[in-house]
């Protein structure tokens, strides 16, 4: 990590303020959770160093990520379905009981030995608990946790099967729908026979109740989904610098991954979904604290365009665009932009959106991520789905070095826009599309 007082005084007084505001950010943020304030970045020491400034979401589900194929790439975030084991594959989704999360940490282990400096992050679902991550199925099993999940309406029909498709016998009265599920003989992961294995309940997405005020063993749901599900042994592991939360919920059941007649099948009014959202985000706001407290940070608390308190996209793009280059420039060349006061994740265009191999602009994908990025930025793909190659350019391998200022325009409607580092000197010529660095 690059030491700050190699900067400027001026831009050693800009990352300070940041600093600054990162402490204290989420409990004085009047933000709601999912949309997170300016001021909100990791609580660690920013880093210049180009390759640690990248970030990649693979996926393998046929196995394990092949370390060699992550190398170089500074935060490497791993998807639930990483080792699941479609078709003939092992994978999780054949184990007996199914141990997503273990093989998850074991993904954990195997990438941040091959790239010292890479860290990792992991996934956990918000709305939806998994019966295929070790921690949830033991709630789902054991009677006294009833209360933390709802349960399909007393009355159907309903548009969810309670019953396992392969295994009639084995079935639940908690809600849950079969949305990207392993089944036998095929489902989204294929089991063994004679049927999946997710302990005492079928498998499928159940859904938490963060309107729940049970409390169960010395435990609120809020202090179990923090500490005992998001910063478990996996998530508090020092090999673990962040998350991808995903899922949300709000008054329209509009909660993302659902099947038709989601709430109607527990039976939830427009009473109990505002209620539920509320508390859904008071949950959230603690998960965000506890997180940033523990150093970490979350796909979500990511800027990736659009307004200065968004949510981190889930697919990534370039956030300078050709058509709107000039005036894009202009509104992120300053000191109050979200490039500068969020931890901005910015996206690289391929020659083929789906495919990472192919890289279609990177000089000017990267003269424009130096050209605006802050303290805490990283340039990289967002989910693209399992079993993609990653290219690790050359290019970020070099260290640009320090900025000494922020970008800005050569003159009034040149749309040439230019800024110094210590070790080079990046620019963008909107006209030509023509991205230059030259190094010192």
């Amino acid at each position: 990590v690059r030491v700050l007082m190699s900067m400027s005084v001026m831009w050693m007084v800009v990352c300070g303020l940041l600093a600054g505001a990162s402490a204290s950010a989420v409990s004085a943020e009047p933000c709601p959770w999912p949309n997170t304030c300016p001021g909100t970045v990791p609580r660690k020491p920013a880093t210049w160093l180009m390759n640690l400034s990248t970030i990649i979401m693979p996926c393998n589900d046929t196995g394990f990520t092949d370390p060699k194929s992550t190398l170089g790439w500074g935060i490497v975030d791993f998807d639930w379905s990483n080792s699941k084991g479609t078709g003939t594959a092992d994978g999780w989704a054949k184990h007996r009981p199914m141990d997503d999360e273990e093989l998850l940490f074991k993904q954990v282990q195997m990438t941040t030995a091959a790239t010292p400096g890479t860290t990792v992050w992991v996934y956990r679902n918000t709305v939806y608990g998994y019966p295929w991550y070790t921690d949830v199925r033991k709630t789902l099993e054991d009677p006294a946790y009833a209360q933390w999940y709802f349960k399909f309406k007393p009355t159907g029909p309903w548009t969810s099967d309670k019953c396992d498709a392969a295994q009639p016998t084995l079935c639940s009265d908690f809600y849950h729908s079969q949305e990207q599920t392993p089944a036998f003989p095929h489902g989204d992961g294929d089991c063994l026979a004679p049927g999946c294995d997710c302990g005492k309940v079928p498998c499928g997405f159940y859904v938490w109740n963060h309107s729940s005020t049970a409390v169960v063993n010395g435990q609120t749901f809020q202090d179990w989904f923090v500490h005992d599900y998001v910063l478990n042994e996996v998530g508090s592991s020092p090999l673990v610098s962040g998350f991808f939360w995903d899922d949300v919920w709000n008054p329209e059941c509009n909660i993302h991954d659902q099947v038709k007649n989601t709430c109607e099948d527990m039976g939830l009014t427009s009473a109990d979904l505002i209620q539920l959202t509320k508390d859904y985000e008071i949950n959230m706001a603690a998960l965000r604290e506890a997180v940033l407290s523990a150093g970490k940070f979350a796909w979500q608390m990511l800027w990736t365009g659009g307004p200065p308190d968004n949510i981190g996209g889930t697919g990534l793009s370039p956030i300078v665009k050709q058509a709107s280059c000039a005036p894009t420039l202009r509104s992120l060349c300053n000191a109050t932009s979200p490039a500068q006061t969020r931890a901005m994740a910015y996206g690289l265009s391929t020659t083929n959106h789906a495919d990472p191999s192919s890289l279609s602009d990177l000089k000017q994908d990267l003269a424009n991520f130096l050209l605006i990025r802050g303290p805490y930025s990283f340039l990289g793909h967002g989910w693209l789905g399992c079993s993609k190659q990653y290219l690790f350019p050359e290019e970020f391998n070099e260290d640009y070095g320090v900025p000494s200022a922020l970008c800005h325009e050569t003159s009034p409607g040149s749309e040439i826009f230019t800024r110094d580092f210590s070790k080079s000197t990046v620019q963008m010529d909107c006209k030509t599309w023509t991205g230059t660095i030259t190094m010192k």
